[in-house]
């Protein structure tokens, strides 16, 4: 049983579980503690607790010195002071020493408004600097094509660091130097472009100041709305509308897709497009990619690969293009949502509309920072022409529309663009954690049964631990399922694949906390869980108010079939939608 202590914050009397922290205790107290380094999100695992900047000095009676409140643990009878004269004075200097050592271009910073520096300095009343210094210039910044870093911001709270190699486990960056020195750098002191970086942004997600931020394509696409030679059209991914209402005020979990077509439209774009139409069709091909091995597996042969994997998620592509190359064959080839809309948008959609695929700009808004790189991927080109021009997020998408003066509270909703706006409520779900895999099961079900499903919703998918796993039934075959989200949930399912202990015949991985709802280029949510769980919800609530439900049914999708494709899987569909792997394994040279 777990033992209980009593202690005294701020004159409260609190009873916590041995070995709480300070920090935790006051929160559950309502006692609000500052801190800049401190990242803790229970319910994905995810922590990060250097108790290196000290701004959440406490004072504790009895004891000499402050206590940093993240990493002191509670004991029993202890009284602390969170407000006392010299705490506050105590962290005032920090941070004003932090800003003494910080470039002061806040007017033009990206993180400009949503820095938790530039807020701790407003709410500690700091109006002028009294130590000399001024920000140091010997880092070394650079572009990446998804990530832009300053490390002249860099206030090494090693937030970034924790994500990338503690959680994620991808190991692209590292601390290096000390002193004034000391900064984060990708390992090996390679470039990030150069290192095992996977763009997935979750480093730009928690990054509490300007240090990591995405590479902004706003001025690119407003030089070619304005172009009269251009056919601009654009394609927004689930994700997307359960979160871009939080940028205008709205409370997280407001879905506001009609809002988001109409501000669209309202910057100027030709045709307004859903990722959602692509995500159909998506489930189509991995869905049959999925259905062949399977029966294929059922037959005994000897040479089928599974589990299957999804591929719906570039970071993830890239984590094990680098870090598990002797598994190529294994994930599906089928190509993302993002990539299977371009090439369709540009091959049959352009020669329907006749433009010539040069003339036609295909635009990506996306919750994630590696749909970026996704784009500029040589696979998907056709003679140097990508087939997705490039992608913002879901922030830049918000900055865009502020800039455009556009009243967002006031527009009048508006329906996506024929025919490749049309989607079911399978597409929408792609966004959650699970969402891909319960998409394909809807269609894979039936397709392999002959039955129709009375109940779509395959709870047993959903959830939010890191792994989870599930079964169905296929007419008498237990189709042995898992889910992971953030890649080092990833990595233990990949190792148990090398080792061939994984029991399970399809994969779900999605590289970020709970999916693409939680990805790098979505409004930050600061470590509140609450804000993807309210995410979530949205999508589930829009794929129930959806007519059509399942992928196959789609009308527009058999269309597209009967007019072009074929059938899911032909020569012209895997030409079209489906892609190959790259070992991108890194060996480090002295």
């Amino acid at each position: 049983m777990e033992q209980m202590i009593k202690l005294q914050i701020d004159r409260h009397t609190i009873e916590v579980a041995q070995g709480t922290t300070l920090l935790s205790a006051a929160q559950s107290a309502g006692i609000n503690i500052p801190t800049l380094c401190h990242l803790d999100m229970k319910d994905m695992c995810i922590k990060n607790a250097p108790a290196s900047c000290r701004v959440c000095v406490v004072e504790i009676q009895g004891r000499k010195n402050l206590a940093p409140a993240c990493a002191t643990r509670c004991e029993n009878g202890m009284i602390v002071h969170t407000s006392s004269p010299r705490v506050m004075n105590a962290r005032k200097t920090v941070v004003e020493l932090i800003l003494s050592d910080h470039p002061n271009d806040c007017l033009i910073c990206a993180k400009s408004g949503k820095c938790e520096l530039q807020n701790l300095a407003a709410r500690m009343n700091i109006r002028e600097m009294p130590f000399a210094g001024g920000a140091t210039s010997s880092h070394k910044s650079e572009h990446s094509v998804s990530i832009v870093r300053n490390m002249d911001k860099c206030i090494y709270c090693r937030r970034c660091e924790s994500m990338c190699n503690d959680i994620q486990t991808v190991g692209a960056l590292a601390a290096v130097n000390r002193g004034f020195a000391a900064t984060i750098s990708p390992a090996f002191g390679k470039a990030l472009r150069d290192s095992e970086c996977t763009y997935c942004g979750q480093c730009v997600a928690v990054c509490p100041v300007g240090a990591l931020t995405e590479v902004d394509n706003s001025n690119r696409l407003l030089a070619d709305l304005a172009d009269p030679s251009k056919i601009v059209i654009v394609q927004t991914a689930p994700a997307v509308r359960a979160a871009l209402g939080e940028e205008f005020g709205l409370p997280a979990g407001t879905s506001v897709t009609g809002k988001m077509v109409a501000a669209l439209r309202e910057l100027g774009f030709y045709k307004v497009f859903d990722t959602d139409f692509a995500a159909d069709l998506t489930i189509m091909e991995e869905g049959t990619e999925l259905l062949n091995r399977l029966n294929r597996f059922l037959q005994g042969a000897p040479d089928v690969c599974m589990p299957i994997l999804t591929s719906c998620c570039p970071a993830w592509v890239n984590f094990f293009e680098h870090q598990f190359p002797d598994l190529l064959n294994i994930p599906s080839t089928a190509r993302s949502p993002q990539q299977m809309f371009g090439s369709i948008a540009k091959n049959y959609w352009a020669e329907k509309m006749h433009i010539r695929r040069e003339d036609l700009i295909v635009v990506s808004i996306m919750p994630c920072l590696a749909k970026k790189y996704e784009c500029s991927r040589e696979e998907f080109k056709t003679n140097g022409d990508p087939d997705v021009n490039y992608s913002l997020s879901t922030r830049e998408l918000a900055t865009l529309i502020k800039r455009a003066n556009i009243d967002f509270h006031a527009l009048r909703d508006s329906d996506f663009d024929s025919p490749l706006g049309e989607s079911t409520g399978a597409g929408v779900i792609f966004g959650a954690t699970g969402g891909v895999m319960e998409a394909a099961l809807r269609t894979a079900y039936e397709i392999h049964t002959g039955k129709t499903l009375e109940k779509v919703e395959f709870e047993n998918v959903r959830g939010w631990e890191g792994i989870r796993k599930a079964s169905v039934n296929l007419n008498g075959f237990e189709l042995k399922i898992g889910i992971a989200h953030g890649l080092g949930n990833a990595r233990k399912l990949l190792e148990e694949i090398r080792r061939g202990t994984c029991e399970y015949h399809a994969i779900e991985i999605m590289a970020c906390p709970g999916g693409c709802i939680g990805g790098g280029g979505q409004p930050l949510h600061h470590g509140n869980p609450e804000l993807l769980h309210a995410r979530t919800r949205a999508l589930y609530e829009e794929d129930r108010k959806k007519p059509i439900r399942k992928s196959h049914e789609n009308p527009y999708i058999q269309k597209l079939y009967e007019e072009y494709l074929g059938k899911p899987m032909s020569e012209k569909a895997h030409r079209l939608l489906h892609t190959h792997y790259f070992n991108k394994n890194i060996i480090p040279t002295n």
